[in-house]
């Protein structure tokens, strides 16, 4: 076999097709699953979380994975890298997200956040430094973020039950179902050779879990049920994320919000620092 052909028959439009088709039936299949597990659980007392057994259980291992190998990782990717280059590689995802937001935009006729993701990508990609430098945002340009799953939603397809995922987390019903999609318009996909994309995808979940860090610790101290807290702020993020139209005088505060996406916050002061 010539040298290469393994790496051109991985990268062919029909390999991808097939790839999209496995994933898609795996989600299918946890879905199916869930669906069962959740129905031969019984109801409980949140309507929204019918499935609630399943998914407190895969919460448990996601949490033990997250012990044993997300957290640590991502830790000691914060202790060692300095902020403004973790500042960087947050923007350079976040641009890339833009690139996906902006066609969700265009499909749900938002013509004001497609003008705004377009005009970030181009403003952040060209003048950025390929997206390392929010420049965007220092404009003044919003942030309009948005995947497959809010694009169903607004096409009439309802959330479906509240579902968490091996290793991914929180979901709903439709937004696993869109998941596939969505990883088709992840433009970090379509990055050659493999050991490239593969190592921007490690870099992309170990910088995503350390901009948490500090949230987690605030969450772990805090004296209430992890599990019901992360469903109720996931699906309010969601509903939030899905309401149309926009309202910019309701939504000032989350515009400015948005406006910080991929940018870590400021590192607090040393523990000395505060005493003099």
């Amino acid at each position: 076999m010539p040298a290469g052909t393994a790496r051109d028959d991985e990268n062919h439009p029909a390999h991808g097709a097939a790839a999209l088709r496995r994933a898609g039936r795996a989600l299918v299949a946890v879905v199916g699953l869930a669906l069962l597990v959740g129905c031969a659980s019984g109801p409980r007392n949140d309507p929204r979380d019918p499935l609630e057994p399943y998914n407190r259980g895969v919460t448990q291992f996601n949490e033990q994975v997250d012990a044993i190998v997300l957290k640590p990782v991502a830790t000691a990717y914060k202790e060692v890298t300095p902020p403004l280059v973790r500042t960087g590689v947050s923007n350079f995802f976040a641009n890339l997200t833009d690139v996906w937001s902006f066609v969700n935009n265009v499909l749900q006729l938002r013509l004001e956040g497609a003008a705004s993701s377009f005009m970030r990508v181009n403003v952040n990609t060209f003048l950025g430094l390929g997206g390392v430098l929010d420049v965007a945002s220092e404009i003044g340009i919003d942030r309009y973020r948005q995947d497959f799953g809010l694009t169903l939603g607004s096409w009439g397809m309802a959330t479906g039950p509240y579902l968490v995922l091996p290793i991914l987390g929180p979901s709903t019903v439709r937004d696993t179902l869109a998941l596939p999609v969505d990883m088709m318009g992840n433009p970090g996909r379509y990055v050659d050779p493999t050991s490239a994309r593969n190592s921007l995808y490690a870099l992309r979940a170990v910088d995503a879990r350390a901009n948490l860090l500090r949230a987690g610790s605030v969450l772990d101290s805090a004296a209430l049920d992890k599990y019901s807290f992360t469903r109720d702020v996931f699906l309010q993020v969601r509903s939030q994320a899905g309401a149309v139209p926009y309202d910019k005088d309701k939504d000032k505060d989350d515009s400015q919000r948005n406006a910080n996406d991929g940018v870590l916050p400021e590192e607090p002061p040393p523990a000395d620092a505060k005493t003099r």
